[in-house]
């Protein structure tokens, strides 16, 4: 088996190591051309292995605080190796590369030609490009556009109060200053596009410890609202405006106009009385949309397009939501004190309606709640993901507004960060950051980066149509569907594990999990290779009142399979 293949190998040629001849091939390399679909399968495992070993974590350190995708790069955000500011990396065929901050200049009475972007701003003998204009007030066409240039940094020296000239005229405010992030932030992201072109849809963020954000691939502009203490840590986009929230603050931008955070532009404040944990535009009914507001102890609902209109609706002071928990697939969804909830659009009044999912798995979530610190939602499964500081985590799978089922889940890594979005090859992709700094993928490959991917699952006893009759079980058929290769082992309890009943001698699982009961009947492997269908028969030896079948894969080069 090879792999990182450069070049091509042809048959009858000699093969060296270190300059010596060891070996001649005999044919050419083949894909996939092991004896077994088992065998190809561990092949294609080792590979990974190698290739795994050139993925890099972020530079820097402390855990990854942000990522997210946007133009089909990835992009993820860690402390500097000192603690002392946050960078911002984009990922590369060479590794992650840092994104560069460029610099601010603050300027006023902006008039008689108009700087664009690509334009040389200058003062005496320092220069600089302007990457980005940024109009807070004014016009250029009134000769009192204020604003501010975000410039590269500058040759020949700093820029000083007094008139600038190059593509445009104003005056500057002052020296220019770099644009950094502190560090103590976590990152939540949107995308949008308020410009309309195509080429116009731009990724919005904050953090809790810095100023909002607008970013294109190259350019960040930091947002400035006016705020005391302008550090946002949620963010959303409705009806044309920008909201950030400001603890129990709720802020927005005027319509269409992301930079600008004036009265006078149609932007304002609303005030929700408990801090905020995450805001959602949603469906609110047929004809209009509407804005949830979850504080931690509160939903409320922002109806209306402008701050000419808006109405705010307490839709329960009794349920609310933990931070960064609110998604939506069909529904919104969160965690609350009482478990996962949802709130879902009604033809009743009010236009929504709240109800609780996870009552079957409350000790679990009980157990955990205060440990949730991220969520997301998976489109092409119809999932809600909730991740948890401990590596657990809980998938509820929904069918419409209805829950199909959950499952709790325990993962290799922590989840500290995660972004799930579309790609432009029409794919859904999932990136999560972890608390070693490196950015993983979710829900590809066969391994937890390396490492085996351990299953069980346990059925209900099922008393086979008559529950006080003694059955004799024969043969169990399972049918698993998937598009690679797998294999588990099979086993079965019955009459409720009743020692009474004579059954197969055990025989120890190996790497089974604390806590559960393989020690009744004799394991099988049941194996898979690909086909779309694939009835697995296994036999059973016992009289019983009913059966549970036991299903367990310990692996790290089986693919994931359907079982029914």
């Amino acid at each position: 088996m090879l792999t990182k293949v450069s070049g091509t190998f042809v048959s009858g040629e000699s093969l060296t190591v270190g300059g010596s001849p060891v070996a001649t091939t005999t044919s050419s390399p083949a894909p996939l051309g092991a004896a077994t679909e088992r065998l190809n399968a561990q092949h294609l495992n080792a590979a990974a292995d190698i290739y795994r070993t050139d993925i890099a974590a972020v530079p820097g350190s402390g855990d990854v605080l942000g990522v997210f995708a946007y133009g089909d790069v990835v992009y993820a955000f860690r402390a500097n190796a000192g603690g002392t500011a946050v960078d911002l990396y984009k990922s590369t065929a060479s590794g992650w590369d840092q994104v560069d901050y460029y610099y601010e200049l603050a300027f006023t009475a902006g008039g008689t030609s108009e700087y664009e972007e690509g334009d040389t701003v200058s003062q005496g003998g320092v220069s600089a490009t302007v990457k980005r204009v940024v109009v807070t007030s004014g016009t250029w066409a009134g000769s009192n556009a204020a604003g501010r240039l975000i410039i590269t940094a500058p040759s020949g020296g700093n820029f000083a109060a007094g008139a600038i000239a190059g593509g445009g005229a104003a005056t500057a405010s002052g020296a220019q200053t770099a644009i950094t992030f502190a560090t103590g932030g976590r990152f939540e992201t949107v995308q949008h596009n308020f410009g309309g072109a195509v080429n116009q849809r731009r990724v919005y963020g904050c953090d809790g410890a810095n100023r909002a954000w607008e970013f294109d691939g190259d350019v960040l502009v930091p947002i400035t609202t006016g705020m005391t203490t302008d550090t946002p840590s949620f963010i959303a986009v409705h009806k044309k405006h920008l909201f950030l929230a400001f603890g129990a603050s709720l802020q927005h931008s005027g319509i269409g106009t992301p930079y600008v955070f004036t009265v006078v532009t149609g932007a304002s404040e609303i005030a929700m009385g408990d801090d905020i944990t995450g805001v959602l535009s949603m469906a609110g009914s047929e004809t209009t949309g509407a804005l949830m507001i979850a504080t931690r102890n509160g939903i409320f609902i922002l109806y209306g397009t402008s701050s000419s209109d808006w109405e705010l609706s307490t839709y329960s002071l009794e349920a609310g939501a933990y931070a960064y928990t609110l998604q939506q697939i069909v529904i919104a969804m969160m965690l609350d004190d009482i478990g996962v909830t949802s709130l879902a659009t009604s033809a009743n009044y009010g236009n929504f309606a709240h109800s609780s999912l996870s009552a079957r798995v409350k000790t679990f979530i009980n157990e955990r709640k205060g440990r949730a610190q991220a969520s997301c939602t998976v489109r092409d499964k119809n999932q809600y993901r909730l991740f948890f500081n401990d590596k657990y985590a809980l998938y509820v799978t929904m069918t419409g507004a209805k829950v199909l089922g959950m499952m709790p889940v325990q993962l290799a890594d922590e989840v500290t960060c995660i972004w799930s979005g579309e790609f432009s090859d029409g794919t859904e992709r999932i990136f999560f950051g972890s608390s070693d700094g490196v950015v993983y993928e979710m829900d590809v490959g066969t391994s937890f980066d390396g490492d085996d991917i351990e299953t069980t699952l346990g059925g209900a006893f099922h008393h086979s149509g008559s529950p006080r009759q003694n059955k004799r079980y024969r043969y169990a058929s399972l049918e698993a569907s998937g598009t690679g290769y797998a294999e588990f082992d099979f086993s079965y309890e019955l009459g409720y594990q009743d020692e009474e009943i004579p059954s197969p001698d055990a025989v120890t699982a190996t790497g089974a999990p604390s806590g559960d009961a393989w020690d009744q009947g004799t394991w099988d492997s049941g194996h898979w290779d690909g086909r779309t269908l694939l009835p697995t028969e296994f036999r059973l030896d016992g009289t019983a009142v009913n059966i549970a079948l036991r299903i367990r894969q310990r692996s790290d080069f089986c693919s994931p399979i359907t079982l029914s």
